[in-house]
């Protein structure tokens, strides 16, 4: 090959090359960017924020904080909730019910709760704080009622050999111990506070619901419905679908024409994939010990 041929490749090559960083650097910029601002979007045209509740309830500041930002958004006309949860704790079902009410009285958009395969206990506190409650015939919901478990590890411990010391302040201090049997006295102090707690719940759902709690106690009482069943029982507006409560939530709101439908996107996180990766070789280690109220499915 000649000089002039190699003068020839040397600019073709340089134009690969340029045209390789520019995708690389576009690529990077691109992810960057989908990573900082990830609900990024141009357009004016009205919308119905998608959030969803899904699996066991233990934290409340995700979905709280996705409320928050679809509430303070002018573009978001209205906000469907997909609950597909057994519940979970009790703070935190309470937590995002009252987060509901603020939407619904502070921005005045419409929330449309959407019940998935299960949507019971918390799941279905928070259901009972929306405007609408949208389930499958075949969901299963209710359920309203409160949990404490408990262990009583004594006679195995006994027949190990192993001992178990408690110092303590006050007699009721060491209450739901796995260390001994309960007595009756801190059984009746706990059936008190279960009381309290389940009392809450039927008058979330009688006012969420414009029901008495008087028509609300014969339902209280665990059970579990299908969709169809709560419905009958007035525990469930319609049944329907996620695209059917997406596009009552539309009407509701005045929207017409289809609905665009936006939804958070997950953020990308180094520290997630880390946890991820670990948590498959070294299992995450839980002692669940004390006392612990959950409106949880318990099955």
């Amino acid at each position: 090959m000649g000089p002039q041929a190699d003068t020839a490749v040397k600019p073709q090559r340089s134009l690969l090359r340029r045209i390789f960083w520019a995708i690389v650097i576009g690529g990077g910029a691109l992810i960057l960017l989908n990573a900082l601002l990830p609900d990024l979007d141009f357009s004016s045209q009205d919308r119905v924020a998608l959030i969803r509740i899904e699996g066991v309830i233990l934290d409340a500041q995700a979905t709280i904080s996705e409320l928050k930002h679809y509430s303070e958004n002018p573009l978001v006309k209205a906000i469907v909730l997909r609950i597909d949860s057994p519940g979970g704790g009790v703070v935190p079902s309470q937590e995002i019910h009252d987060a509901v009410k603020r939407v619904k009285n502070k921005s005045n958009k419409a929330v449309i709760a959407s019940m998935g395969t299960v949507a019971a206990s918390g799941g279905y506190y928070i259901a009972a704080a929306t405007d609408r409650i949208i389930a499958n015939p075949g969901t299963l919901t209710g359920s309203i009622g409160v949990i404490m478990e408990m262990a009583n590890f004594e006679g195995l411990m006994k027949k190990v050999g192993v001992e178990g010391v408690v110092i303590k302040s006050g007699r009721f201090k060491d209450v739901g111990s796995p260390l001994r049997k309960m007595s009756d006295e801190e059984r009746k102090l706990l059936q008190s506070v279960m009381d309290d707690v389940h009392h809450q719940f039927i008058q979330a759902v009688a006012d969420g619901r414009s029901l008495e709690v008087s028509d609300v106690e014969p339902l209280a009482d665990g059970r579990i419905y299908t969709g169809r069943q709560a419905k009958e029982a007035r525990l469930v507006d319609e049944l329907g679908d996620l695209d059917d409560a997406i596009h009552i939530a539309a009407d509701i709101a005045g929207m017409e024409g289809e609905p665009k439908v936006v939804e958070p996107r997950k953020r990308f996180s180094f520290r997630d994939i880390i946890e991820s990766r670990w948590a498959s070789v070294f299992p995450k280690l839980e002692l669940n010990t004390g006392v612990k109220l959950k409106y949880l499915m318990a099955f």
